[in-house]
């Protein structure tokens, strides 16, 4: 058996096993994450603000709530305040908290007491907390598994069903309008509160739905990008054995999975060897420097520019396949002999039709929360992969 045969079967195998834990653990929890949402859009339509934060890799995952909630992918839905305060989130919560605030705290497996103590101060002055995990708190949950790739890919499973969960509620109360004698007719636009107790129900459904599209979505990547995945990874491999890292790069929420990918190199779980990579998405001096003086399409280009060496492997993580600076980069990449490998969305858009990857791996679909769910699914195995191979054991 070669290695890139067993590593492909290895890869299918890990893209698997997620399915049985994430099904079972959303079936228990989605009437409670339903009753959350519901609790989150009152709050919102108060005024009050997400406000997120967490340590070391679960940083990452304060800045893609975040942007998920202010930037919002589906046409037409509003932006809603949210912010990352996980760089000092302490003493950014004791300035800016209020009573209708919603605080988000996220941590390994095992939790975080940091993040912890901080969650109970916020819940002390009012605010709806996610302890994620945790034991206490407006909604906490423990963490149904130890493995820290897993636990992180549910969790983001988790906050992406509650930004979409939020929005539905949104459609079905009043907005605070006076609309007369034609309330009847709009009773979402009037003062009047709309029932929720049936919404739940159809909500919790609805979550355990979008579930199951990602285990459909897992299963099909198994079967179709298996082999690819085994094979980008052990050419990813020969490269750092040349002294190469990589050099990772995403807009929006495929930033966030680009910092989050990186700092898993760097900051692995433990028994991890660690592995050299930056993400030019955890450059903010940079990428608005360069779109202020040259525009947005050069903000990764110009910094692989200054960073890339001959050796090194350039990663782009695109949901459509066409952001223009993915694609600038890589077009620089191969200019420059990197070994480019690209984590793309839809049909791979222009950076597979115009084979700017040596290896692009594409998650077949059209929904950006489920393919940056896949995506996630797919990074994490291909660093688990990394770490058999340093250790010759695949």
């Amino acid at each position: 058996m070669t290695i890139a045969y067993k590593l492909a079967s290895q890869v299918e195998e890990r893209l698997l096993q997620r399915n049985q834990l994430c099904e079972s653990f959303f079936s228990r929890e989605a009437s409670r994450l339903a009753e959350a949402c519901r609790e989150m859009s009152e709050r919102f339509l108060r005024g009050g603000r997400l406000l997120a934060f967490g340590r070391g890799p679960y940083a990452t995952d304060a800045q893609h709530v975040s942007v998920e909630f202010v930037h919002p992918v589906i046409v037409g839905k509003r932006a809603l305040p949210a912010l990352d305060l996980s760089m000092l989130f302490r003493p950014w919560l004791e300035a800016i908290l209020r009573t209708e605030d919603i605080v988000m705290g996220f941590g390994p497996p095992e939790g975080d007491s940091e993040v912890w103590a901080t969650l109970e101060q916020a819940h002390g002055r009012g605010a709806m907390t996610f302890s994620l995990p945790g034991v206490e708190g407006s909604y906490a949950v423990d963490a149904a598994t130890p493995d820290p790739f897993l636990h992180q890919e549910m969790i983001e499973v988790l906050y992406h069903t509650l930004w979409e969960t939020v929005h539905v509620y949104f459609e079905h109360r009043e907005l605070g309008h006076d609309v007369g004698a034609s309330e009847f007719l709009y009773p979402f636009l009037g003062r009047e509160k709309q029932g929720t107790a049936r919404l739940e129900a159809e909500v919790a459904a609805s979550i355990v739905m979008k579930v199951q599209d990602d285990s459909r979505l897992r299963v099909q990547v198994a079967r179709d990008e298996a082999e690819q995945i085994g094979t980008a990874t052990l050419a990813i491999h020969e490269r750092l054995r040349r002294g190469g890292k990589l050099i990772i790069f995403g807009n929006g929420g495929s930033a966030t999975d680009a910092n989050d990918f990186a700092i898993d190199c760097v900051l692995p779980p433990s028994g991890y060897r660690s592995i050299p990579a930056v993400s030019l998405s955890l450059e903010p001096a940079n990428i608005t420097a360069v779109a202020n003086d040259i525009g947005s399409d050069a903000i990764f280009l110009r910094q692989l520019i200054a960073q890339a060496r001959p050796e090194d492997v350039a990663v782009g993580i695109s949901t459509s396949g066409g952001s223009r600076n993915i694609i600038a980069a890589l077009e620089e990449a191969r200019k420059r002999k990197l070994l480019t490998v690209a984590l793309l969305g839809y049909d791979g858009g222009e950076i597979k039709r115009k084979r700017l990857a040596d290896f692009p791996v594409v998650v077949n679909c059209d929904y950006i929360p489920r393919i940056q769910e896949a995506q996630a699914s797919i990074y994490h195995v291909m660093r688990e992969s990394l770490e058999v191979l340093s250790r010759g054991q695949a």
